[in-house]
């Protein structure tokens, strides 16, 4: 029997280079333990992957506010792909963040910027088909800048390279933006807008983000060698939902926290409990509100 291989137009090393150059594979990181604990985030996660795993609309549009956890779902999936937890359809997958900053630095506009994205999407779609491949999942943040009417982007126009394999279906895409970024720029475009489907991820009330926290602190505690209690993140999660209430958790209580800690180390070096005048110095720092009047909260 003949070879029926068909011969790629972007060669296998050629493919591993892009990634390599403007790619993040975030299995590979979750693989390496490189990514906290994803939690919280199960059913977006399993919505996701239902998407995915259809012939059709299978491109998943992650619609939430700034800090509340698109790129940390894309995290999270990465670790069910690693850990198997996940359709045989999915086995070995790749989930890989196209760093489109990367990939624009040094270009003399936007022909040669797409010139450098094209190869990518070609051979990562030339494979599609293939069984001996594992499927490809590309992650785009902040994905209206790739819009044309995006002005300002350096980024857009670069969805009309994208279209053709999203019409064909040799793409598996994961874009994350806003709501009203989706809207004004995404939506507008009908060929783009009806093949995306929505997963809406919601801001995380006071007792998820204190779980959420809670199950992010060893990695934190790892990092400065202290310790933080329940109190402690119980304290910081109220604060910051009641005190800096144009930022979403739990993104404002994970940086809060990190800076208190590191605020600790600071003074009192490693060892030991946070401190929680700590806490409230750096909240109040952020807020402008002074730490007696946060110790009163």
């Amino acid at each position: 029997m003949g070879d029926t291989k068909i011969k790629f137009k972007v060669s296998d090393e050629q493919l591993e280079e892009l990634y390599h150059k403007y790619c993040r594979d975030f299995t590979q990181l979750a693989r390496a333990g490189r990514f906290d604990p994803i939690t919280g985030r199960d059913e977006e996660i399993d919505q996701a992957i239902l998407i995915i795993l259809q012939k059709g609309r299978k491109n998943v549009a992650l619609l939430a506010p700034a800090g509340v956890g698109k790129t940390a779902l894309c995290a999270g999936l990465a670790q069910q792909i690693v850990a198997g937890n996940v359709p045989d359809y999915l086995k070995d997958a790749r989930v890989m963040e196209v760093d489109l900053a990367a990939m624009s630095a040094g270009t003399t506009g936007p022909a040669e910027f797409q010139g450098r994205f094209l190869p990518l999407c070609k051979g990562v779609a030339e494979r599609y088909h293939d069984p001996a491949y594992p499927k490809i999942i590309l992650f785009l943040d902040e994905m209206h800048q790739i819009m044309p009417s995006c002005a300002g982007s350096a980024y857009k126009g670069l969805s009309e390279v994208i279209k053709p394999y999203l019409t064909v279906g040799d793409l598996h895409v994961i874009g994350a933006t806003t709501l009203d970024e989706f809207r004004i720029y995404v939506a507008v475009d009908p060929a783009m807008d009806r093949r995306f489907q929505k997963v809406f991820l919601s801001v995380p009330t006071v007792p998820q983000a204190i779980e959420i926290v809670k199950n992010l602190r060893a990695g934190y505690e790892k990092h400065h060698k202290i310790t933080v209690s329940d109190k402690a993140i119980e304290i910081i999660v109220n604060l910051t939902e009641e005190h800096m209430r144009k930022r979403n958790q739990p993104d404002k209580s994970i940086i809060m926290m990190d800076a208190a800690m590191a605020h600790h180390v600071k003074l009192h070096g490693t060892g030991g409990e946070l401190n929680m005048d700590s806490v409230y110095y750096m909240i109040s720092k952020e807020t402008g509100i002074s730490p007696n009047a946060l110790k009163r909260d």
